[in-house]
């Protein structure tokens, strides 16, 4: 090893590390040199000459070292390494004098490979009287280098450690530290006797690449014998990791056009092997490209930085809008013979530019409207755009150049399909313009890319057709407004309010009539328009507000279909004083002695101004009591004070007449007449209550309120009377009806009950005949027999029905009624064949008539009485017995 410059160091330290290489299997080791650095050193006592090319030296004290010796000369270093040495460090002695000294060993190719030694000794230099001699110091050991996965076999020996007493006394030998009495524990091992240590197992750099033990020497006793010294053990990197990708996927996107050095993306891919090392120095490179257009090698990649970038022109993503790229990694600095590889895959994405303008696909268009019409679709404009769609490069914007300069018309691009629609903002008139040229242009949301020009198909011409239709007349001047004086005429002409129809082509007749008159004072003529009057026009009328009376009237035209429009008339009605003023108030009260109070009275007007006061109030002459009892003195235009002239006027009421007379030209007057209650009063002025009572007066009104009152009431007493003496007439006969004596057979009431029933309504005329014999009945034919007779047999039980009250004395006639049928122990129904309407075979009574025709001997009717109560009567109208 030479030094090749002057060492200028402001450390006496210099640390290097040495790497060997064997070129055939590629296997490397390394060695760490510590360099102390000195001026004019010697060595043994002699200054050595110093050599381009370095002597092997050997002093007397090494012996047994045999180790290289530096020489310094001036700054320029020598260095004699003894071939079985391989790992060496630098000691400074206090002499000055360089020893290289071995710091470890390691097995190195060829005849070194086969040198094994134990750590050696450092020496120190002395001085003395004599000279210069050495001396052992303190043990040291050097950095311990071990490759990982090493295959064995375990353990394996890594170096001995001694101390140089160990020929005085019996030393144990131990380590501590991550590795032995720490996690990872016993990865490393040591002969307490001989110092021999070992690694136990392989060794994995990525796991833990260093490893810092301390070892110990101890007597027999325990006692230290030497310092702890630290070992520090390194893992040597084998390529034993492929690069890993960071994502098998990597996206990218680059512009189409783009120049060739544009960058794309950057690809990473990782190797846990040592970075400093080949084993962990990746490198790039592209392995395919899809597809290869327009050339196959579109992208290249910066091998050390994994950056891609293009390398061709011709982007286009109107031809390929995609490309895959697969890259690949390898390690060992790109070797592909001896690193490791892995790939992933690019996916470059070629963005769309503007670099195609839209061009319409035809050059001219048409559509059609209706005139006054708006918000219509006209016509469809059909445009082409190479660029993406849906995106600014390719929606469409469209202007109107030429050929509708009042705006009637604005064009709207459809968002899904990117076309023109030609649409109506404002209304076209056909009698104004029947037909509208028009030329658009066609451009891109977003800008044309640099040194793209517009195509001359991306203007072209639009031709609308305005079609007519029947437009509704209309009225030049809509809310038309007159001005005259109220109180005109019937008939009075008050002007011509005609409209206007806009379809001067049709030729059209235009028809007028009222729609809105509320007062129904006015007419139009349905021909030309003209207004007259139907009536008086008031102002004071309640149709008026503001002074103006509002009317609305129709115009239509006899188009098909036909059209109509209105128009409103405003007529502003002057005032004139046609309103005579009216007195208030129409009553008052007034002390029946003078100068106590007076009442004070105004007028009314329905006119407006100057036909309304000041008011001239006056006393007529007729009668002439007026004048004589009252006097009226004037306060202002508008009021006027009416008091008593004489000095005492009996209470009562009285109707005094005042005239009362406007300031209009001509004025108007009225007499109007106010009431005046005239009553006697207290010290302040008002009407006492006594006063106020006896002076009090019914009107005619309030007689007759009192009269009908009056009627009133009598005809209640009277209708009450009535019905109490009805009511007395109703118990009266409810006494009779509740006789039990009493059958009321003859009518048949409903009242919702069940039972009792059919058998009374309908009877067997038969049994109004005496049998000739019992054989008769006894010898029926079978399933008939008379209604009336005992059934052979227990008679059935009935239950007697609870009595439950019943408002009302109909209540109790009813209930009364039931209970003599419950009991009627003849009463049926029985359980046999009941028939009804049956005359009989053998009857005698063809009909009723033979009531009356029948012998006197069949006239024997004593067996009624034995029909029970409810033939009583009858067993006594036809028994002879006696009657109530």
């Amino acid at each position: 090893m030479y030094a090749v410059h002057q060492v200028q160091m402001p450390s006496k330290q210099l640390i290097l590390m040495v790497t060997a290489w064997d070129p055939q299997t590629l296997g490397r080791w390394e060695a760490i040199i510590r360099f102390l650095v000195g001026e004019k050193l010697q060595h043994n006592g002699h200054k050595p000459a110093c050599k381009k090319q370095p002597t092997s030296q050997e002093g007397s004290d090494e012996k047994t070292i045999k180790n290289a010796i530096l020489c310094v000369c001036g700054p320029l270093l020598s260095l004699y390494l003894r071939k079985e040495i391989h790992i060496a460090g630098l000691e400074s002695f206090a002499g000055g004098q360089h020893v290289l000294r071995p710091k470890g060993r390691k097995s190195i190719p060829g005849e070194l490979a086969q040198q094994q030694s134990d750590t050696l000794l450092p020496w120190r230099q002395h001085q003395s009287a004599n000279g210069l001699r050495r001396q052992k110091r303190d043990w040291v050991i050097p950095p311990i280098n071990v490759p990982e996965n090493s295959r064995g076999p375990f353990p394996q020996q890594l170096v001995r450690i001694r101390s140089d007493k160990d020929k005085e006394i019996h030393i144990r030998y131990s380590i501590t530290g991550v590795g032995a009495d720490q996690p990872p524990m016993e990865v490393f091992s040591i002969d307490p006797v001989s110092g021999r240590m070992y690694v136990t197992r392989p060794m994995d750099r990525e796991e833990r690449a260093s490893y810092h033990l301390r070892a110990h020497a101890v007597d027999m006793n325990g006692n230290k014998v030497e310092n702890p010294i630290d070992l520090y053990i390194y893992v040597i990197d084998m390529n034993d990791n492929r690069p890993e990708f960071i994502n098998q996927v990597y996206n990218g996107s680059v512009d189409e056009g783009s120049k060739p050095g544009t960058y794309v993306m950057t690809v990473t891919a990782n190797d846990a092997d040592d970075s400093t090392t080949a084993n962990g120095m990746v490198r790039y490179r592209i392995v395919t490209q899809t597809p290869q257009s327009p050339s196959q090698n579109m992208f290249t990649i910066n091998s050390e930085t994994g950056d891609i970038v293009t390398v061709a022109a011709g982007l286009d993503r109107e031809k390929v809008q995609q490309y895959i790229v697969i890259v690949q990694a390898t390690d060992m600095e790109g070797n592909l013979n001896y690193g490791l590889s892995n790939t992933a895959t690019a996916i470059i994405t070629v963005t769309d530019v503007n670099d195609n303008p839209p061009e319409f696909t035809t050059s001219t268009y048409s559509g059609e409207v209706p005139e006054n019409r708006v918000e219509v679709v006209v016509a469809n404009l059909t445009v082409m755009d190479r660029d993406q769609p849906h995106s600014p490069n390719w929606n469409a914007i469209y202007r109107i150049i030429s050929g509708d300069p009042s705006g009637h018309f604005t064009i709207r691009t459809d968002p899904v399909t990117n076309e023109g629609m030609v649409t109506v903002v404002k209304a076209v008139d056909y009698e104004m313009n029947r037909a509208f040229m028009l030329t658009v242009m066609v451009s891109n949301q977003a800008p044309l890319a640099s040194g793209i020009q517009m195509s001359f198909q991306s203007t072209a011409g639009v031709t609308i057709s305005v079609t007519d239709v029947n437009e509704a007349p209309y009225f030049p001047t809509n809310h038309k407004l007159i001005r005259l004086e109220e109180g005109v005429p019937t008939g009075t002409v008050l002007t011509t309010f005609s409209a206007v129809d806009p379809d001067r082509f049709m030729q059209q007749a235009v028809r007028y009539s009222k729609l809105s008159d509320p007062a129904n004072w006015l007419n139009i003529n349905a021909t030309n328009g003209q207004i007259t009057t139907a009536a008086v026009l008031d102002r004071e009328s309640d149709y008026i507000k503001n002074n103006v009376y509002e009317a609305t009237f129709l115009a239509a035209d006899n188009g098909i279909p036909p059209a109509s429009g209105t128009g409103t008339l405003q007529i502003y009605l002057i005032d004139i004083n046609d309103n005579a003023p009216e007195l208030l108030p129409k009553e008052a009260q007034i002390c029946e002695k003078p100068n106590l109070n007076v009442i004070n009275i105004t007028a009314a007007d329905a006119d407006i101004d100057p036909n309304v006061g000041p008011f001239v109030f006056e006393l007529p002459s007729v009668p002439s009591a007026v004048r004589k009892n009252w006097t009226i003195t004037r306060l202002n235009g508008d009021y006027a004070q009416l008091s008593l002239r004489i000095m005492y006027l009996e209470a009562g009421v009285y109707d005094v007449p005042i005239i009362v007379t406007d300031s209009g030209n001509p004025p108007l007057y009225n007499t109007s007449v106010i009431k005046v209650k005239v009553c006697p009063c207290d010290e302040n002025g008002d009407c006492t209550t006594i006063g106020a009572v006896a002076a009090a007066g019914l009107g005619t009104g309030a007689i007759i309120a009192i009269l009908i009152c009056i009627i009133i009431l009598l005809t209640m007493v009277l209708l009450f009377v009535v019905w109490m003496k009805r009511r007395e007439k109703e118990r009266h006969t409810k006494q009779l009806l509740i006789d039990p004596e009493d059958d009321v057979r003859d009518n048949i009431l409903k009242y919702d009950e069940e039972g009792g029933g059919e058998e009374d309504q309908d009877y067997d005329l038969s049994q109004l005949q005496q049998p000739e014999t019992m054989d008769h009945v006894l010898n029926k034919a079978p399933g008939v027999r008379r209604v009336d007779e005992r059934p052979i047999g227990a008679e059935p039980q009935y239950p007697i029905r609870p009595v439950i009250p019943h408002p009302g004395d109909i209540g109790d006639f009813i209930n009364e009624g039931l209970r003599a049928a419950d009991n009627d122990p003849t009463a049926p129904p029985y359980d046999s064949l009941l028939v009804f309407d049956y005359e009989g075979s053998g009857s005698t009574a063809g009909s009723v008539s033979s009531l009356n025709s029948s012998s006197s001997g069949d006239q024997d009717y004593d067996y009624l009485n034995d029909w029970g109560p409810r033939f009583k009567k009858l067993a006594d109208m036809y028994g002879g017995g006696e009657e109530d």
